[in-house]
């Protein structure tokens, strides 16, 4: 369809290439010699020269172009005529008006010596952590709820977004949170945010001072605390998770923990360590900041609760759906304690401009309805499988590896030999595998901790590569001694 600009300016709106212009392309006609004719020509070439009128594309009859640009039928028509004569158009009895084909510009020839650099080559197999089976995203479950939801939805969800998240996913995040994680949440204490990560931004923007942080854990998060000013100090860890009886030597305001299973290392932090976490919370006036993000995934046993049950006013509970259904949803949530929320909000700002409504209004759909629970449970099911032939397929072919953290999550930890971590990497990169080495994990000033290791993800590969890339990290293991 052909549209007329506002003032001196005409637009064309436009899409397909071989049958006309569709909605999404405007040519302004601007000032300059020539008079109307010369500012069409000028228009023309200059959205085939840019690429926004694609060669083949078929331009409107030239009465139709000269009736909404308010011009000229003859203007149109030696425009067209004049960029013909050029090779910007071709014109063919039948066929219309249309872009021409041009030739691609020649590529810069490079001095004579110069090494064209090699791109670099994508993995064949990958086992790096922090993704599930991206195959497994329940896309017809979501697509009903998203329908249900939309249809359900009241006016105002499609306008500017509460900083507190949907009330409608509030909800029912309060309730599942209660009854499958032990937390104490209402809704008017829980904010919806964009993952984890998208959390300690914002706790970073009301939070002071020193945080305290497992020895091992993700040096992104840390990095976030860092550009929000804060110094972080390192927890030991051992089997039981974050020794936290030092917390109070480190002279830390707060503490960030994955007790459920320590990330990247794998234990669970200690019932007593749990109690005593939160005593020194009471005690100090300390907050813990607590990292749910695969409480869901527990194997051997029922899953622990969250520590935020113990007492909600010193605990800040932070969890998302990027390891249960997707992290290309970016939705996550923290549940605060009450001198916390207004701060929060505050630091948010006045509308919601992290996490999509619709996506907030399709997940609460899904929890509500059962299809969380469901697909929970059968990723659960799946994962446990996926751990099951990880352990099987090493304890034939490299059973003088010791592998832990396998208790719960995506994720095992193989230990290797000292000083043979990045040897390791590397042969698994020669056998075209992704995955990482566990010394990055750790904090620059961690001491006693775990040895050389690697981080193997059992969540990401597809089914059908899963034994492809247990075959190649078997290949890239080093030897018995």
């Amino acid at each position: 369809m052909v549209n007329q600009g506002d003032g001196p300016h005409g637009g064309i709106r436009g899409g397909g290439a071989a049958e006309g212009l569709g909605g999404d392309l405007h040519l302004e006609l601007s000032d300059g010699p020539g008079g109307r004719r010369g500012a069409l020509i000028r228009a023309l070439r200059d959205a085939v020269r840019t690429g926004r009128l694609a060669p083949g594309t078929r331009l409107p009859p030239y009465r139709s172009l000269a009736a909404d640009l308010g011009l000229a039928r003859n203007t149109v028509a030696e425009a067209y005529a004049e960029l013909v004569a050029e090779g910007w158009l071709t014109a063919r009895q039948g066929s219309g008006t249309r872009v021409a084909a041009r030739a691609e510009p020649p590529r810069p020839v490079r001095p004579p010596g110069t090494l064209t650099p090699p791109l670099p080559r994508r993995p064949r197999y990958d086992l790096v952590q922090g993704a599930p089976d991206a195959a497994s995203f329940p896309r017809a479950a979501w697509l009903a709820s998203t329908r249900r939801a939309l249809t359900a939805a009241p006016n105002e969800a499609f306008g500017p977004g509460d900083p507190r998240g949907r009330p409608e996913l509030r909800r029912a995040v309060a309730d599942y949170l209660t009854r499958a994680r032990g937390v104490r949440a209402e809704p008017d204490r829980v904010v919806i945010c964009p993952g984890f990560a998208g959390a300690l931004r914002l706790l970073g923007r009301v939070l002071s001072g020193t945080i305290a942080v497992e020895s091992y854990g993700l040096g992104f998060h840390r990095s976030l605390l860092a550009d929000a000013g804060l110094g972080t100090v390192a927890l030991p860890i051992d089997e039981h998770g974050a020794r936290v009886e030092e917390l109070a030597a480190t002279g830390a305001g707060a503490v960030l923990l994955t007790p459920a299973h320590q990330f990247p290392t794998g234990g669970s932090l200690h019932a007593e360590r749990r109690a005593a976490v939160v005593d020194w919370a009471r005690a100090t006036g300390g907050l813990v900041l607590e990292d749910d993000y695969d409480g869901e995934f527990r194997y051997d046993r029922q899953p622990v609760g969250a520590v935020q049950g113990l007492d909600p006013e010193r605990v800040v509970y932070v969890g998302s759906v990027s390891k249960s259904l997707s992290p290309a949803l970016r939705v996550g949530w923290m549940v605060l304690p009450a001198h916390l929320v207004d701060a929060v909000l505050a630091a948010k700002g006045e509308r919601e401009s992290w996490t999509s409504a619709l996506d907030q209004l399709a997940l609460a759909d899904f929890i509500a309805c059962g299809s969380y629970d469901r697909h929970v449970r059968r990723m659960r099911r799946h994962y446990r499988r996926r751990r099951d032939r990880l352990l099987t397929v090493l304890a034939e072919r490299a059973p003088h590896v010791r592998v832990t953290g396998i208790a719960a999550g995506l994720h095992a930890v193989l230990e290797l030999p000292p000083g043979t971590e990045r040897t390791v990497v590397q042969g698994a990169a020669w056998q075209g595998l992704a995955v990482e080495a566990l010394g990055p994990y750790r904090h620059g000033e961690a001491t006693g901790v775990p040895g050389d290791g690697l981080v193997v993800g059992y969540g990401t590969p597809p089914e059908h590569a899963f034994s492809g890339a247990l075959d190649a990290l078997c290949q890239a293991l080093p030897p018995a001694r």
